[in-house]
């Protein structure tokens, strides 16, 4: 699933793309809202929030979430697609360009004014200008669960994912099944901040501060790989809220402790 960085860029792009533009094309290709027309209509911005995309066109917001393989494409006014259209979930288009939805997990159509019935749920987004890091902290600190659910919860703390959970727990040294109530969540979400702060203009994030191929991550995706500190084999387990929302973790198991 994206990370809050992967779709501040996105929402950076879209925004750069659309914001000031009239719409010559809206098409939503979900039932819920197929009739939908804003053609005619100003973009006024793009923003993120966590993982969502708002897209405010008119009196209206355009939300999206990415999930795991949702994509925003923009192409120029005329530019072939490089996917199948039936993948295509959402298409605005301005005269100038076209911002087309691919694989898209959630669409919805409201008012602007009831946005916040969308994501106001959110906990503090770190990407965000009215970023709260002692209210972040509150919250996980005063989460009853595993320190790797906790981080998980967009509740509590807006933009974490699953590769952002696994490396920050690895460089505090915390193991993932760690009672959230038993960790410095201060200095925890102070790292993540600063971490996905410094990642949000990266292509390729890293947590290494190597940007090569295969370097980025210390535990995340290496299972059975020696330790980059220590030479241990990194151990891979599961972890969720409950059984269907279970998540693959990654640690090592002497500098996590």
């Amino acid at each position: 699933m994206p990370e809050g960085d992967t779709v501040f860029r996105a929402a950076q792009r879209l925004n750069t793309a659309l914001a000031g533009h009239t719409v010559t094309r809206f098409d939503l290709r979900v039932p819920a809202f197929a009739t939908a027309d804003l053609t005619g209509e100003s973009v006024h911005s793009v923003v993120p929030r966590g993982k969502h995309l708002l897209m405010r066109i008119g009196q209206h917001t355009l939300h999206s979430h990415l999930r795991m393989d949702g994509a925003w494409l923009v192409y120029s006014a005329g530019e072939k697609w490089r996917h199948p259209a039936f993948r295509v979930r959402a298409i605005v288009g301005t005269a100038r360009c076209e911002a087309v939805g691919v694989d898209l997990a959630e669409i919805e159509l409201v008012s602007t004014r009831d946005e916040g019935q969308l994501v106001d749920y959110l906990g503090p987004d770190p990407l965000a200008e009215d970023w709260d890091a002692a209210a972040a902290a509150r919250r996980v600190g005063a989460d009853a669960r595993s320190i790797h659910v906790a981080l998980l919860d967009q509740r509590n703390v807006a933009g974490f994912g699953n590769e952002y959970a696994a490396e920050l727990l690895f460089l505090r040294g915390i193991l993932p099944t760690t009672a959230a109530s038993d960790v410095d969540a201060r200095a925890l979400i102070d790292l993540g901040a600063r971490t996905i702060q410094a990642n949000r203009n990266r292509l390729d994030r890293t947590f290494t501060g190597v940007n090569r191929r295969g370097q980025t991550t210390w535990v995340y995706g290496r299972a059975n790989r020696p330790c980059r500190r220590c030479g241990t084999l990194i151990l891979r387990g599961e972890q969720g809220a409950d059984a269907t929302r279970e998540r693959v973790t990654f640690w090592c198991p002497r500098c996590q402790r």
